[in-house]
């Protein structure tokens, strides 16, 4: 409706009756006197065709951008959303995380496995982990998340190659797989494993991860 209302001031609204505009200057008469003189309506105008065809195409100019302005704050609101709706997420992740929720945790995050957020990636490569770990846990199913967490791992950091916890939890995960691997994967590995928990060292921002100093010093000692 308000589109309607601002597109009625280009539309005509019809013959006017207004008498048709003067001009300043005037013609000079048979007897040489100035005598004023009016423009038609297709003077002013030009082609009539033409210019209804201008005022069209003026309109729909007008029209398309206020759909754009509508696309695009709808986009931002979207866009704007999703933040609070990670944000929740993560929130609820590291709630269950600290009260030792584990299968609740694992449970939520896995509903967003497709996700491109890297903070949520890495918490659940380290849920998929924890779940590997607890005793219920069959050896099958433990095969298969561990390897599960390394591609969640591995999927946050190129995501995010700045976050440290990317970093560490892709370290830790490679060295989980090694056990499934052999002992000369699991050699090779350990030079990759220290790189990453060096890199998250240096990106952390607190003074200490005691987790990652014990791998690293873990690794500096096999080699």
């Amino acid at each position: 409706m308000a589109v309607a209302v601002r597109l009625g001031r280009f539309l005509p609204l019809g013959r006017s009756s207004a008498p048709a505009p003067r001009l300043h200057s005037c013609a000079v008469g048979n007897r040489g006197r100035c005598v004023p003189w009016r423009l038609r309506g297709s003077e002013v105008m030009g082609n009539p065709g033409a210019f209804k065809r201008s005022l069209l195409f003026s309109a729909l100019s007008y029209l398309g951008f206020e759909t754009y302005q509508v696309i695009s704050q709808a986009a931002v609101v979207h866009a704007t959303a999703k933040v609070f709706r990670i944000e929740e997420i993560l929130e609820q992740a590291d709630y269950l995380y600290e009260s030792g929720e584990t299968e609740k945790l694992y449970q939520l995050l896995s509903q967003y496995k497709e996700s491109e957020d890297a903070e949520l990636l890495w918490r659940l490569a380290r849920a998929s982990r924890d779940i590997a770990q607890l005793s219920g846990t069959s050896e099958e199913e433990k095969k298969l998340l561990v390897y599960e967490a390394l591609e969640y791992a591995k999927r946050a950091l190129e995501k995010n190659e700045s976050s440290f916890a990317a970093h560490k939890w892709y370290a830790i995960c490679i060295s989980d797989v090694g056990d499934y691997e052999g002992i000369k994967a699991k050699i090779a590995n350990s030079y990759i494993i220290k790189e990453h928990f060096e890199k998250a060292l240096r990106l952390f921002v607190r003074p200490l991860n005691s987790l990652c100093w014990e791998r690293l010093f873990l690794f500096t000692r096999l080699k």
